[in-house]
């Protein structure tokens, strides 16, 4: 037996964690990550890493971690440190460490603060007459395919659609410019993996550059033509923050834009195309919160407890520590596992069970200081989709299951065929 470490008497074996990995990112594991999810929970609350750090899985565990103030995000100092520095030397990862997700106090909360908050009561109100307008379109289109073909695909047709329709009319982007903005977050994110291939670094590195020229071009242009819109206040809030420093103030609007738009898209397009798939794969359960619409917000959150859009997410050791019993050192990491966590029996009681009623506890969202900031913005996009498509399609069925991207870290669904 290989060993990777001793957990509460437990030694485990570097290739059972392998191997779990493995069947995470196989086409398997991508359709059904239950059963991994519980095999990596049963090695321990906190689990070695094959290449150092460890895997948490406890749901109390896990909320410690992104709650607590002595686990910090893997920031450029911290890849600064590491011996094998050149890993983090890649641009698309360079470029995302920019920004809010991978900045520590005091630069996070100097940003964060600065964006206020930044989808508020009054401004999802504003948001919501269009929205709603994004929605019965993009469901007119659903419905010409599905009378046209007798099937669809709801992802390409509405899931994907939604969210860049929203961030985009909000940021006033041409709406021309959706696909391309689609297809290189597709692309970028590879570098975001937990080990990414030196193809995948590649592909990321191309969509990069695309996604740096576009919103560096977008700010630009901004700053020529302004109007009445959330990027033109912030053109003039960041040159007012830096009066004598113009390109200060730009990289400042770039990381801001570009964060704030492809981090609205893939992971909102999945919780849509999720909560569609959980809900009329069983007609009996959309038939249910059809007549029952005030636990909309309930199923919300049980498909993001059931299926979180990402995996998992990553910290490291402010200082030396204990972590459920296990000693861990400064700059150890440790990766957050969403699904394991949700799926937690002790905090979710049958958690295998698709249960809208549940009223139970997950931590799709994050937690502490980097809490998603999307999150109402996201919830409000789910409720109104589900609330039009369980009235105009009370007969919506798959006719397969999803189809995934061979990920392990931000899940994506590519395709839900669809009819009635």
């Amino acid at each position: 037996m290989t060993a990777v470490g001793d957990i509460r008497g437990k030694i485990t074996d570097r290739r059972a964690v392998i191997s779990l990995l493995r069947r995470l990112r196989s086409g398997e594991g991508q359709a059904n990550p239950l059963p991994v999810w519980d095999e990596l929970r049963a090695l321990g609350e906190v689990v070695p890493a094959p290449w150092g750090g460890y895997f948490v899985t406890g749901f109390d565990t896990c909320s410690q971690i992104l709650r607590g103030r002595d686990w910090l995000v893997p920031d450029f100092a911290w890849q600064e440190r590491r011996s094998h520095a050149a890993r983090w030397q890649d641009p698309a990862t360079r470029e995302m460490t920019r920004t809010l997700s991978r900045l520590n106090p005091p630069e996070h909360t100097f940003r964060r603060r600065a964006l206020g908050n930044l989808f508020d009561r009054g401004t999802l109100d504003a948001m919501r007459p269009r929205i709603e307008d994004h929605v019965t379109r993009l469901l007119d289109r659903l419905d010409s395919a599905l009378r046209t073909h007798g099937e669809a695909d709801f992802v390409t047709t509405v899931g994907d659609q939604l969210p860049i329709h929203t961030v985009g009319q909000w940021l006033a982007i041409p709406a021309e410019h959706y696909p391309h903005i689609l297809d290189f977050t597709h692309r970028q994110i590879h570098a975001q993996e937990l080990i990414p291939t030196r193809r995948e670094l590649a592909v990321s590195a191309q969509a990069t550059l695309e996604m740096k020229d576009y919103f560096t071009g977008l700010v630009a242009h901004r700053r020529a033509h302004p109007g009445d819109d959330v990027l033109t206040g912030w053109i003039r809030y960041w040159d007012a923050q830096y009066p004598d420093d113009r390109a200060a103030a730009d990289q400042m609007l770039y990381d801001l834009t570009m964060f704030l738009t492809i981090a609205s898209l893939e992971t909102t397009a999945t919780l849509l195309t999720n909560a569609v798939w959980f809900l009329t794969q069983d007609p009996a359960r959309a038939d249910w919160l059809r007549r029952h619409p005030e636990h909309m917000d309930d199923a919300i959150d049980e498909a993001l407890r059931y299926d979180p859009p990402i995996h998992l997410n990553s910290r490291f050791a402010a200082d030396d520590t204990v972590l459920a019993g296990v000693p861990v050192t400064k700059d150890t990491t440790v990766h957050v596992l969403y699904g394991a966590a949700n799926h937690d029996p002790r905090r979710n009681p049958e958690p295998h069970v698709f249960d809208i009623r549940r009223k139970g506890g997950h931590l799709t969202f994050g937690g502490g200081a980097h809490y998603c900031l999307g999150t109402a913005l996201a919830r409000l996009e789910a409720r109104l989709l589900l609330t039009q498509l369980l009235e105009r399609f009370p007969t919506l069925r798959p006719t397969a299951g999803p189809a995934y991207a061979n990920r392990m870290v931000f899940r994506r669904i590519t395709s839900l065929k669809v009819t009635t």
